[in-house]
């Protein structure tokens, strides 16, 4: 698939290879470091490459006797306009027009294919995100996880990767036992008892109430004569599977999907702890030992006593970690070990895992605990997003009528629907604090991130329907290939560089796990199109339709054709729709 950054920085490293031959000291330098890259000045020229920054050095040349000679060779290029060497030796290329133009024909040629690649093909990813506690719906808490995890999902499947995308259910935790308690009591509700005020540490939202209703049709009164330690399974198995309904309606309302739920649960009785702590033992790096008083306040009931420790700072951690508690139950890292294990035994050398910001202590370990399993073969990427301020026209949101505490999730999107909702958790990146605030996310203007894209992509929508009203045969030439020598407006020229960026764009997104650059791209190329739109109605003959000028409407045509075509593929990837009109 295209990618122009590569076809350049090749033609660069192919210049560098005949000047090798003529030149001896050039001759064995390393050439990998040699970059090609957009300048941040757009005066600059379309790339600039650092290429006799880096050579200097090994070839004992200074940086512009270099330069120069580079430039002299790829003055030859008939796609290159003007070679300039700036500063200390770094090398600014500006194309021709010519060479943007047909650019633009191969970005409409390829079509929805195009931005597509193949950089991650055999490789195999899991990527793990929301895996909530089944104990109730899903909160505002989890939604940026949410979105992030399966808007990467969309981006790494674009970029050729093979990608399993997993919930990991905790359902062997003390939390479902408190579940199942919560649950029987709404059970003794739905039989007739007034149960009055819920107690502290259950589970207070209405969300219960219906599988309480679901255990009284099931099993009548008969839980109720039970002793605790016989119903409480019934009811905990019953509750899970409802909870579990919940998260996947939830989760639906979002469009997101996993492809596989796994079980604490069936973790712990399938022996694969016990089996993941010998492996490590054998290797060496588990023992008993004392840890170190925890830093800052020590904790009253902290005690110096022997553990079951695996020796994590072998693996870049802070200090060794904990396997088992004093009660000689499994702390919660050993099950995570063994999951991860788990994973890298399916096939998932790289595995991404999408957590809470609560989780921020979590990421050395883990990443200490698949290197020692994997024997350093596997990697695991931990994001973790950050917290989500809700906010209605500037004052904060805290609670909820369903749930008893929080926000849930399936109440902001009936709000502001899916599409505000997806596109808003991706436009701030994953690592930093995010206000949303429901009266913007709604608001039909340019300071609405999402509106603004969609609004670009109706907006095109109603240029092309409209042209044929004009031009009743605007499709037929189009589907011809118009000739697009009338794009010769600078803004216009930008807009096809900007689009030339796009599969470099996922490329790199992908490949550092970073969705949020999709949606920045999105906004930045329809913010384009409006500023050349705006143009338009300040002066006619920059308008997309122009009449009685068919070939400079069918060339305007073809250059807006090509950025609904990108910001729709964008959009996709965000999980947004790309809307055909908007009212």
């Amino acid at each position: 698939m295209m990618n122009i950054f590569n076809d350049f920085r090749q033609e660069v490293l192919a210049a560098l290879e005949a000047l090798q031959a003529a030149e001896p000291r050039l001759k064995g330098c390393e050439l990998q470091a040699v970059t090609l890259e957009a300048p941040r000045e757009a005066s600059h020229g379309d790339f600039a490459t650092n290429a006799a920054m880096v050579l200097s050095k090994q070839a004992g040349m200074k940086p512009r006797e270099i330069a120069d000679l580079l430039s002299a060779a790829l003055q030859r290029d008939s796609r290159i306009e003007k070679v300039e060497v700036a500063g200390p030796g770094f090398i600014n290329l500006k194309l021709t027009a010519d060479y943007w133009r047909k650019t633009l024909s191969e970005i409409l040629a390829e079509g929805e294919r195009y931005g597509a690649s193949g950089i991650g093909a055999g490789v195999r990813v899991n990527i793990e995100y929301v895996s909530a506690n089944p104990t109730g719906p899903m909160h505002v808490g989890h939604t940026r996880g949410a979105v992030f995890g399966d808007t990467l999902a969309n981006l790494m499947q674009r970029a050729g990767y093979s990608v399993c995308r997993e919930y990991y259910i905790n359902d062997a935790g003390g939390q479902v036992d408190v579940l199942a308690q919560s649950a029987y009591l709404r059970y003794r509700e739905a039989l007739g008892e007034q149960i009055g005020e819920i107690p502290e540490g259950l589970y207070p939202g209405d969300y219960l109430v219906p599988v309480g209703q679901q255990l009284k049709s099931e099993h009548g009164d008969t839980l109720r004569g039970m002793a605790e330690a016989a119903w409480l399974p019934i009811v905990r198995d019953s509750a899970l599977k409802a909870m579990m309904a919940l998260i996947r309606e939830d989760l639906a309302a979002l469009g997101i999907r996993h492809d596989e739920f796994y079980s604490e649960r069936v973790l712990h009785q399938s022996g694969a702890i016990e089996k993941t702590l010998d492996f490590l033992e054998a290797q060496g790096l588990i023992y008993i030992g004392v840890l170190e008083p925890p830093k800052g306040k020590t904790p009253d009931d902290w005690e110096p006593r022997p553990q079951t420790l695996f020796r994590a700072t072998q693996f870049g951690d802070d200090v060794d970690r904990a396997l088992k508690k004093s009660d000689g139950s499994w702390t919660y890292f050993a099950p995570d070990i063994a999951y991860h294990f788990e994973k890298f035994q399916r096939g998932y050398a790289q595995m991404i895992d999408v957590f809470g910001a609560d989780h921020g202590g979590y990421v050395k370990r883990m990443t200490a605990a698949v290197a020692a399993v994997t024997g350093g073969r596997g990697a695991l990427d931990v994001k973790i997003c950050q917290l989500v301020r809700l906010l209605r026209n500037g004052e904060q949101v805290k609670m909820s009528k369903r749930s008893g505490n929080f926000v849930t999730l399936r109440e902001v999107v009936d709000e502001v629907g899916r599409d505000a909702v997806r596109f808003m958790m991706l436009y701030r990146k994953n690592d930093a604090p995010l206000d949303f605030d429901f009266a913007k996310v709604t608001e039909q203007s340019k300071d609405n991130p999402v509106f603004y894209v969609q609004y670009a992509h109706a907006r095109i929508c109603s240029v092309l329907r409209n042209a044929r009203e004009v031009f009743p045969d605007a499709d037929a030439a189009e589907a011809g290939g118009a000739d697009l020598s009338p794009l010769t407006d600078e803004a216009e020229l930008a807009l096809i560089r900007l689009m030339a960026a796009w599969p470099r764009m996922v490329e790199a997104a992908a490949q550092m796990h970073e969705p949020h650059r999709i949606a920045f791209y999105a906004h930045d190329l329809a913010s384009e199109f409006h500023a050349l739109w705006n143009r338009g109605n300040e002066n006619p003959e920059l308008r997309f339709i122009v009449s009685g000028r068919k070939d400079v409407t069918l060339a305007r045509l073809a250059l807006i054709r090509a950025i609904k075509q990108v910001i729709a593929s964008a959009l996709e990837i965000l999980g947004v729709e790309a809307l055909q009109e908007m009212r």
